[in-house]
């Protein structure tokens, strides 16, 4: 089969002027050097002649990495302060943004109150809804008290429709709400299929990385919480952001990838008549306020999150097995981890818990991943069991080993400075650090503490 030819022109950078040859001066313009060499692309939607489909682009050359300013890519404020810290201190130019949720949660409030952050009368926005009309987007915004005046409404579900107003806008930021909810003739008539889903994000994400602008897109998710759709939707996008929640109150936002900052930061919301505002303490937001003795089963630990340290209140209960065989209920801790550390009390304290059932929760709905945990839910685990509670303003952390020793964590020293700082006299850790009782292994920590 014969190789069909490329079809190739010179365009002026300038005037935009093409000819079949190159000249070294625009014989329309009259600048030099300014012809580059274009071919014609077949995905494009803007005609480049009567009775031909597609435009002309530039052809794509490598530049030696040495020469790119690593600057270039500012970041803009979003105007809050727990949005920025997820998305690294700001979003990126010319990046897409996914967010997931799950109905009802605030996303396309999260989204409505950054445009109106930003929006400003040099600084075009401009707000896709596919879901709500005009008229309800203006009453959420008049509800929560926004400045709307330079925000540009656009209520379609078309592709084609959607890149018109970007070109003709320009806008430093767009909202896609939501990404399944958009269509393209090119791609099928019926929206949210895989094939339109990587068609129409890949026209946005095109459109986006060619200016200084930022594209957020938020996103359906499945009842298991992942994001609807195929998994090739995330990996197209820069940042993956999940929104969650604890109760009808708390949001926490989560960054699930992120190519320009840390996955580790959290963002806390709370949700009110008036929107989502940043919690302003989140410190103590994990924890129990009690006056007089603290309840058997319950331990305090200080846990990292991206740059910040939080006390997190670890509550256990262990209750006779009522079947044959024992179960392990928790969802905030790993059932995993819970498991390991009640197998080692029992091996390494001479506690008995394989006849028992536990329940493990996390005060807040805070979820725990770290191996940090671990001496906290040991002491959480063995004072349910024991029905002696721990003292009061006593901290615990460390990670256990299968043979019961108590290893240092990372940031330990943050750690204990949080803790001592909000009130906790004694703090249970594996390193001697400032004030602090040094335990090796977990018959250590039992006796020390109880």
């Amino acid at each position: 089969m014969a190789k069909k030819k490329i079809q190739t022109v010179f365009k002026c950078s300038n005037c935009e002027y093409t000819q079949p040859r190159w000249m070294g001066r625009c014989p329309k313009c009259g600048e030099w050097n300014t012809l580059q060499e274009c071919t014609l692309d077949k995905n494009s939607h803007s005609p480049a002649f009567a009775g031909s489909r597609g435009a002309f682009s530039a052809k794509a050359k490598p530049i030696p990495l040495a020469n790119i300013d690593p600057m270039e890519g500012t970041r803009i404020s979003t105007g809050i302060s727990e949005f920025d810290r997820v998305l690294g201190g700001g979003a990126m130019k010319r990046s897409a943004v996914l967010i997931g949720g799950e109905p009802g949660i605030g996303k396309s409030t999260l989204l409505l109150q950054t445009l109106a952050a930003v929006a400003t009368k040099k600084a075009r926005v401009l707000y896709v809804s596919g879901e709500e009309s005009a008229n309800q987007i203006r009453a959420r915004a008049d509800r929560l008290e926004l400045n709307c005046a330079n925000i540009e409404i656009l209520c379609t579900t078309k592709l084609e429709d959607i890149e018109d107003a970007l070109n003709s806008i320009n806008p430093i930021i767009a909202i896609i709400d939501s990404i399944q909810t958009v269509y393209s003739h090119e791609a099928g008539l019926v929206p949210a299929t895989i094939n339109q889903l990587k068609y129409c994000a890949h026209e946005l994400i095109s459109w986006v990385k060619e200016r200084d602008a930022v594209l957020c897109m938020s996103a359906h998710i499945t009842k298991e919480g992942n994001i609807a759709g195929p998994k090739s939707l995330e990996h197209m996008v820069d940042t993956v952001i999940s929104f969650e929640r604890n109760s009808d109150e708390i949001r926490f936002l989560r960054s699930l990838k992120n190519r320009f900052g840390s996955t580790d930061e959290l963002g806390l919301f709370a949700m009110s008549k008036k929107g989502l505002s940043v919690v302003e303490d989140p410190s103590t937001l994990f924890i129990t306020r009690r006056t007089g003795t603290i309840p058997a089963g319950i331990a305090i630990v200080p846990v990292f999150e991206g740059s910040r340290v939080f006390m997190v209140e670890v509550q256990a209960l262990v209750v006779p097995a009522k079947a044959s065989f024992t179960r392990v209920y928790s969802d905030k801790i790993d059932t995993a981890r819970v498991s390991r550390i009640a197998a080692v009390l029992e091996k390494r304290a001479g506690i008995k818990l394989s006849d028992q059932d536990i329940y493990i929760n996390v005060a807040g709905g805070f979820r725990l991943t770290e191996s940090a945990v671990d001496a906290g839910l040991a002491a959480a685990l063995y004072s349910a069991r024991t029905d002696m509670p721990l003292k009061a303003g006593s901290a615990v952390v460390g990670e256990i080993s299968l043979a019961g020793e108590i290893r240092p964590v990372t940031k330990l020293k943050q750690r204990v400075k949080a803790a001592q700082t909000l009130g906790f006299t004694t703090v249970i850790c594996p390193e001697h650090a400032n004030n602090c009782l040094c335990v090796q292994n977990i018959k250590e920590l039992v006796q020390n503490i109880f």
